[in-house]
């Protein structure tokens, strides 16, 4: 089969279903509305700025005297040219805020847990991730050269019974703090009790729980009192930027700057990227009347749409995926929410697991109440005029 008719084959599988994936051009987003490159306005309910600081004065103003005094980009590897002393005050005041000995910045999210696990697993290893962890996690450890097992989706007992069964060395347990899809937050308590009894490390990537859950927005570890020997939060979400971060030990640190490709082998990101995040981080420290609100918000869609024929995940987070199961139905709702001014995206398998199509709903803080209020009576409409 020649090149292009394998293409071709793979895409006539996908083209005219609801997995056919698009992109759009958005020409303007303020957090909680954004504009279509043809003019068409939105509430948008499918974005991840919770604490709406991507549009934040002090953090914009930063990234602005940033490249003033750095220009726009690093110009290099951290391990070269482009490790800045913005680079270095972001990692220290990332440290003290979570209680680490060392933060190390990444260029994303994916690129941390890639480069996190890439380094550290060996043949003889063995990685326990939960079933649900996120796609980044997940081909991490399915390209690193340990085992990969699988354990149930915040399942304690899966785990355990995971980890008597393996008498490994070295054991890495992988979970997340809020997941992506779900909303739903991991048993990280138990899950770290557990961890520690069998001498397993415990890496936490809290991508969704950073800056919104736990005291001055410290994530979903510090929420239950827990330090995982590496934590991964990133800064696409709560932070309103980019890029990564993980945290751990000192020895940990020195050994993943030798030996983490993602790390040694990428263009750092812009300085002036760094001093917006030193910016945010301050803005998250003192934003505890932002996540009451946000809250609120999340209590108040929840208690709106209790009464509808749909299968409403527990979660009790900013996203509140809305699970319809038949991926045309799915889509079809997100269509006519969409023609309401509604900005909600359809979510597929193999993304989501089968036969779970769902809505995913994100709140923010840049939201009104009256912008819930709307949401819940449109979807009202819809299974009124659906039935």
């Amino acid at each position: 089969m020649s090149w292009q008719n394998y293409l071709d084959e793979k895409l006539n599988v996908r083209r005219n279903t609801p997995l056919w994936r698009k992109r759009q051009v958005i020409n303007h987003s303020n957090g909680r509305f954004l504009t279509t490159i043809s003019g068409e306005k939105y509430l948008n309910f499918s974005g991840n700025d919770y604490l709406g600081i991507s549009q934040h004065a002090d953090v914009i103003n930063a990234w602005q005297q940033g490249a003033n005094e750095y220009g726009v980009g690093s110009g290099g590897s951290g391990h070269i040219t482009g490790f800045t002393q913005a680079h270095m005050q972001l990692e220290q005041h990332l440290a003290d805020w979570l209680g680490y000995d060392n933060a190390l910045l990444f260029s994303s999210g994916y690129s941390a847990n890639q480069g996190v696990i890439s380094a550290l697993l060996e043949k003889e290893d063995i990685i326990i991730a939960d079933k649900l962890c996120h796609a980044s996690l997940m081909e991490a450890a399915a390209l690193s050269p340990a085992t990969l097992w699988r354990f149930l989706h915040n399942s304690p007992d899966s785990l355990s019974q995971r980890l008597n069964k393996t008498s490994a060395n070295k054991i890495l347990v992988v979970t997340e703090g809020v997941f992506s899809m779900d909303g739903d937050q991991a048993p990280l308590r138990e899950t770290a009790l557990i961890s520690q009894k069998h001498h397993a490390w415990l890496m936490v990537d809290d991508a969704h729980g950073i800056g919104v859950l736990g005291k001055q927005g410290q994530g979903s570890c510090d929420d239950v009192g827990i330090k995982p020997e590496l934590l991964v939060v990133t800064f696409g979400k709560a932070f309103g930027v980019s890029g990564a971060a993980v945290l751990c030990n000192k020895p940990t640190a020195e050994f993943f700057e030798q030996y983490a490709r993602h790390l040694i082998y990428s263009t750092s990101m812009p300085p002036a990227q760094a001093v917006a995040l030193n910016s945010a981080l301050n803005v998250i420290k003192q934003a505890d009347s932002e996540r009451e609100y946000l809250q609120q918000l999340i209590y108040t869609f929840r208690q709106g749409v209790a009464s509808l024929p749909i299968k409403l995940l527990p979660s009790q987070t900013a996203i509140q995926p809305v699970i319809i199961g038949d991926e045309q139905l799915c889509q079809t709702l997100s269509d006519y929410l969409q023609s309401k001014g509604l900005w909600v995206k359809a979510i597929f398998p193999p993304t989501v697991p089968p036969q779970s199509a769902r809505l995913r709903i994100t709140l923010t803080t840049r939201h009104h109440l009256s912008d819930i209020k709307l949401l819940i009576e449109t979807l009202h409409a819809f299974f009124s005029q659906n039935r």
